[in-house]
């Protein structure tokens, strides 16, 4: 009997529609099964701890179900909408669609590694930090894939290996997104869920992100100044001769690019947006009862005769920021940096669609998402489960709840690896249980999002991961074997950052 030639079946992982989609589903049976209830809320509409009664039940069926993801952009009378979150989503994506069509920061790198020859060991603090920046703002990861073929050779022709090239890149970036500060596809989205300003408990996350990048770039270093001294403590010294030839290190490492004075002009737009946006969106008066220069300039200016009119009467001042403000913002910079860089007015259109259309999934999903939320809610069963966890967080203190948190979202970002996804699937439960615990709704953000950084380095579910590994060649066993003590002193230095801060 002959043996089949057929290829043996893998599995392979369903996509964060489709996972979300089934949850849906489960979460239309459940409405079936658990008692309905409703708290009693504030004016505010913040939920009034220990007022729990049950209700008559609205179990969902087929036609919720499909319902669900539409309401769960637009919105009803229970849910609100994901649509200001997703059209952010889209016009993020159309202005660094715009951004990387003058190649400013493609070129900006280049530039860096070039005045920097001859002291490379130095490029890795320095381009760590800046990875760490753009994750840490927007999100920075599949834009991160540009820079391996560029850094690969630089490192290696110096003398170390591909896995450093690597780890600057993907480690920095990551790790900046495992410490958002204002990343609006996590901070963003979960603050929206949870109606908190993407600014609330940026100080505790700015420190987080600090410290973490502190660690980060001293294990890379470690690494980097072992191999140094001796190569064949490369966890991929065995194929050293054939990375050279694959690479071709020689010629490569001899690259001259040079930014032009416009996309100088662009670097500083970029940066600037993201200034403005981050200024735009701290609670300044909430800090202190004294800031509010924002707001007497916003009055001032804006009662000025014709020029107030001209700009906008109805202009927010800064520390009110929300998403309709933000996203104005990126549009406007957009056309800024058209204008700047002289792009035509085709080019602009073409970059900014591409830019959105990349974006487009990361948008819809935030509504799909944010259906499991409508269908809790439709079913009278979104405050039964709070209540739940109200009952059972009672003998919880403050820290070992967040340090829960912080773990209950690893396993969660597998299941769901979209970060958007995720925040808008589970914020609209933990963010209130957190209440209950006595715990900032701040702090569960900063939980979650750590947990999905912390997954995101190492997940093979995740195409960046995937994607820099193939690059360089690296098989994803040694990548974890490197990676091992560094995600050791990530998850114990943040659950020890959560624990304190929880009490503080």
């Amino acid at each position: 009997m002959q043996a089949s030639n057929k290829p043996k079946r893998r599995f392979k992982m369903p996509s964060a529609f489709t996972i979300l989609f089934f949850i849906i589903i489960l979460v239309a049976v459940l409405t079936w099964i658990i008692p309905a209830g409703s708290y009693s809320t504030d004016k505010a509409g913040n939920i009034i701890a220990h007022t729990y009664k049950s209700v008559t039940s609205d179990p969902q069926g087929i036609w919720d179900v499909f319902m669900a993801p539409v309401f769960g952009m637009v919105g009803n009378d229970k849910t609100e909408g994901a649509i200001s979150v997703s059209l952010f989503i889209l016009v993020i994506g159309g202005f660094l669609g715009v951004v990387n069509k003058t190649r400013a920061l493609d070129d900006g790198i280049s530039s860096i590694v070039s005045r920097y020859k001859g002291k490379e060991k130095a490029l890795i603090p320095l381009l760590m930090i800046l990875f760490a920046i753009g994750g840490s703002t927007y999100g920075m990861a599949e834009e991160t894939i540009a820079f391996y073929p560029l850094l690969i050779p630089v490192m290696m022709g110096v003398g170390f290996d591909s896995l450093v090239a690597v780890a600057i890149v993907l480690v920095g970036s990551q790790v900046g997104c495992l410490a958002s500060t204002v990343n609006p596809f996590a901070t963003g989205v979960a603050s929206q869920t949870l109606n908190i300003s993407p600014g609330d408990g940026l100080f505790s996350r700015l420190l987080l992100l600090i410290i973490l990048v502190v660690v980060s770039i001293w294990y890379v270093y470690h690494y980097a100044s072992v191999i140094e001294k001796d190569p064949t403590k490369s966890l991929v010294y065995n194929q050293r001769q054939e990375d050279n030839k694959r690479f071709s290190i020689e010629e490569r490492t001899d690259s001259n690019e040079k930014m032009s004075g416009r996309q100088r002009a662009v670097i500083w737009l970029f940066a600037l947006t993201f200034v403005i946006m981050i200024v735009g969106l701290i609670p300044w008066d909430s800090i202190n009862e004294n800031f509010t220069f924002f707001n007497s300039f916003t009055k001032w200016f804006t009662a000025i005769p014709f020029l107030g009119n001209l700009v906008g009467s109805d202009m927010a001042p800064f520390g009110t920021w929300y998403f309709s403000e933000i996203t104005m913002l990126f549009l406007l910079m957009s056309v800024i940096i058209m204008f700047v860089f002289r792009m035509k007015e085709k080019d602009f259109m073409d970059a900014f669609m591409k830019g959105m259309a990349e974006f487009l999934s990361v948008a819809i999903i935030v509504a799909v998402a944010r259906g499991i939320q409508v269908v809790m809610n439709d079913g009278m069963i979104t405050d039964t489960v709070l209540h739940w966890g109200e009952v059972g967080l009672k003998s919880l203190s403050q820290s070992v709840f967040i340090i829960i948190t912080y773990i209950f979202y690893i396993p969660m970002s597998f299941l769901i690896p979209s970060t958007s996804g995720l925040a808008a699937a589970t914020m609209g439960i933990i963010g209130p249980m957190g209440k209950f615990a006595g715990v900032d709704s701040s702090l569960v953000v900063t939980a979650y999002q750590a947990a999905s950084g912390w997954v995101n380095l190492i997940t093979p579910t995740s195409g960046v991961v995937m994607g820099a590994l193939a690059i360089a060649h690296v098989n994803i066993n040694i990548w974890w074997k490197w990676m091992f003590k560094l995600m050791i002193y990530i998850f114990l230095i943040t659950a020890v950052f959560l624990g304190v801060a929880a009490i503080l």
